[in-house]
């Protein structure tokens, strides 16, 4: 798919208060719903680790064979409940490119923090005559706990931020996609300025049809 000038559509977020078979390969919708679920366990993490939320508004379960922390804070489930829902709607046509978390000092709306998700259909293999068989579960699950896990080892690198913050999700869209009336806006991309921001390359995942590449930019001064 071709995109002219890619869109960017934000949600504003509420204030504090599938699997795939392994023997088979992964069909599109699948695969969607593994993207759209690691979006929404990589969310929750940041969000924890980055004291965005209170600590005390999230509790432990067990996914990718590891414990995660969700959010049980009622609005904030809601608003992420609803994003993932068109998000997932988005990924299934192709019309999102890139998925970013922007956190922001709350006084001032500056950007503190940039963890963008960027998410490519796989090429398929060159025709060599030969079937190629189905990426396993079970590795898709390893890689993205390493992302999980690489998210989690970031609060020891990333500087400490002792600002009240929010956040917003950014959604890059094709001038294509299928945008819901009054619930996402165009907005500016929430930047960090040039020359006060260092980029950290993540981990990336992939299935058979999709690949997600992740890096987080933060301030510096």
């Amino acid at each position: 798919m071709t995109t002219k000038q890619a869109s960017r559509q934000v949600l504003i977020p509420p204030s504090p208060a599938f699997r795939a078979n392994t023997t088979q390969a992964i069909t599109l919708k699948g695969s969607t719903a593994l993207v759209t679920e690691f979006f929404k366990y990589a969310v929750n993490t940041i969000l924890f680790q980055r004291e965005v939320y209170p600590s005390d508004d999230f509790h432990m379960v067990k996914k990718y064979g590891q414990v995660v922390l969700v959010t049980q804070d009622l609005a904030l489930e809601n608003y992420l409940e609803k994003i993932l829902k068109q998000v997932q709607k988005w990924i299934l046509t192709g019309a999102v490119t890139q998925l970013v978390l922007v956190i922001l000092a709350k006084e001032t709306r500056v950007a503190l923090e940039r963890w963008v998700f960027d998410i490519k259909l796989v090429e398929p293999a060159a025709d060599s005559g030969e079937s190629t068989s189905s990426k396993p579960e079970a590795e898709i699950q390893s890689e993205i706990r390493a992302i999980l896990k690489q998210i989690v080892s970031m609060v020891t690198f990333l500087p400490v931020m002792q600002e009240e913050k929010v956040f917003n999700i950014l959604a890059y869209t094709s001038d294509s996609a299928d945008v819901p009336v009054g619930e996402w806006v165009d907005t500016d991309p929430q930047a960090i300025e040039a020359g006060k921001s260092q980029q950290v390359k993540l981990r990336s995942f992939s299935t058979d049809i999709h690949r997600i590449d992740a890096m987080v930019a933060y301030r510096y001064e």
